[in-house]
């Protein structure tokens, strides 16, 4: 690894709303992230900035912003849970896109192991504690530590796409790789991006 250099910060300007429109040219697919503050009230938000970080140990990322309503539970609390969302559940971003009222009361969801609620048919699910989290400008980032997940072995993804929701649609040239028997997806052309950089 190559010696740390210092990074000098020039002030970047341009417009904000072009730069947002380029930014949603990146396909993300949709998560809702929920905690349970010590009084027992249920937080939950949509997010579509969830990533993975490392395989070993199991690192999971979201970011919220900084005059976010709920940024101060997921920093109080130290666990939270991830729903990533099928292609069916629009309505279910919708419900914990907004920042205000009681956005559990009339959703399907169940209590996971960590006591953190995790949305009913999610494609898959992630209990984590809070292993860090990061000041980055005008959000925050939360790294957690995967505890346990959950992954349903059927169903497609919601995806936000220049600003609304679409779905995937199959491609010929790329066979379905999650039928019933687990298959392994070769890298294409020889890119692993659990390994590549």
């Amino acid at each position: 690894m190559s010696p740390a250099r210092d990074i000098v910060q020039e002030p970047v300007v341009f417009d904000r709303r072009s730069f947002r429109d380029a930014l949603a040219a990146f396909a993300t697919g949709v998560t809702v992230i929920s905690t349970v503050r010590d009084d027992g009230e249920r937080v939950g938000i949509t997010a579509n900035s969830f990533g993975s970080v490392s395989l070993d140990p199991p690192l999971v990322l979201f970011s919220v912003a900084k005059k976010a309503r709920s940024l101060a539970a997921f920093l109080d609390t130290p666990r939270f849970a991830v729903s990533v969302l099928a292609s069916d559940q629009g309505a279910v971003s919708n419900r914990f896109a907004v920042s205000s009222g009681e956005k559990w009361d009339g959703a399907d969801y169940s209590i996971a192991a960590n006591g953190c609620p995790v949305v009913d048919g999610a494609l898959a699910s992630f209990e984590c504690d809070r292993h860090a989290h990061h000041e980055a400008g005008d959000h925050v980032v939360l790294i957690g530590l995967v505890r346990r997940f959950e992954r349903l072995a059927t169903g497609e993804p919601l995806l936000f796409f220049r600003g609304s929701y679409r779905t995937l649609v199959r491609d010929a040239e790329f066979p379905d790789y999650a039928g019933s028997e687990p298959k392994v997806l070769p890298p294409l052309n020889g890119f692993d991006p659990w390994t590549s950089g």
